[in-house]
């Protein structure tokens, strides 16, 4: 079964068909990584092929995997995922590393941070669990993400430091904080026709659209981010790789006097820039 399972995945132009018919089957049985390996020869009962075999067909037509299975690992962690919600994404890892770097060496007890445009809680969460002193406002405009981040913040035992907020960007926040933390969609309009069929057709628009530029919501953050951070603290962004130049000019604009430095993924493209406000 998983052998034609990777076979068909492949022919419906399916990257790394042989771990997406594992994930599919491992779902499909209930079992993990090593009971699915250790159980390579046993026979399963007509019931799970007929499952597996719809499973397989959901993922044929596009959907994606985090989406059929209802889970998503990132940073470590599992989360919950449904299609209210952006899958996340390894390259967003480098932007929790840097939230984390920048609360593990800051004074501050708690050290506050606003996970904006929060979606399922993937950076809220992870910087909580591996933060021990960080209190977290995680902010979204939705209210069925928030439901997911919720899901998700009992599932890792941080309900108590990571506080749901519902808002447009920063109006939410009930306090001025240290970090604030932004992945907003940066896709520019002229984009989503080049994008795949599991994120075109699959994943809320509301999560993707950055307008004609790419960086419209990056900007309405910028141009209220002074009143919501506390001197000296630090907005960090996830952008796209060509956005590097059009976002350093629009924080010298909006934002005069602040520092800011750009990280690099492995490939080399600018991804997570860190603007340090005066103070």
């Amino acid at each position: 079964m998983l052998d034609q399972a990777a076979r068909d995945l492949a022919t419906h132009g399916i990257e790394e068909p042989r771990l997406e018919a594992e994930l599919l089957l491992r779902h499909a049985l209930g079992l993990g990584k090593v009971g699915l390996y250790a159980g390579l020869r046993e026979c399963v009962t007509p019931e799970e092929e007929t499952s597996f075999a719809a499973l397989v067909r959901r993922r044929q037509s596009r959907e994606p995997t985090a989406y059929i299975i209802g889970h998503k690992e990132f940073f470590g962690l599992d989360f919950v995922v449904d299609r209210s919600v952006l899958i996340p994404r390894p390259e967003t890892e480098l932007l929790v590393e840097h939230a984390i770097r920048l609360a593990s060496t800051s004074y501050g007890d708690p050290y506050l941070i606003a996970d904006v445009g929060t979606g399922c809680g993937a950076i809220a969460i992870a910087v909580a669990v591996t933060v021990p002193h960080a209190r977290v406002y995680a902010a979204d405009l939705s209210p069925e993400a928030l439901a997911v981040a919720a899901r998700n913040c009992e599932r890792h035992g941080v309900e108590n430091r990571v506080v749901l907020v519902h808002g447009d960007l920063l109006e939410a926040l009930p306090e001025r904080v240290h970090l604030i933390v932004a992945n907003l969609p940066y896709v520019r309009e002229s984009e989503f026709d080049g994008l795949s069929p599991e994120v075109s057709r699959f994943e809320p628009r509301i999560a993707l659209a950055g307008g004609i530029d790419g960086l419209g919501l990056v900007e309405r953050l910028l141009s209220h981010a002074s009143g919501y951070v506390l001197d000296g603290g630090v907005v960090l962004l996830e952008i796209g790789p060509d956005q590097e130049r059009r976002v350093r000019d629009m924080t010298c604009d909006l934002m005069p006097g602040c520092d800011i430095e750009v990280a690099t993924d492995l490939g080399g493209r600018s991804r997570v820039v860190a603007i340090h406000s005066k103070g």
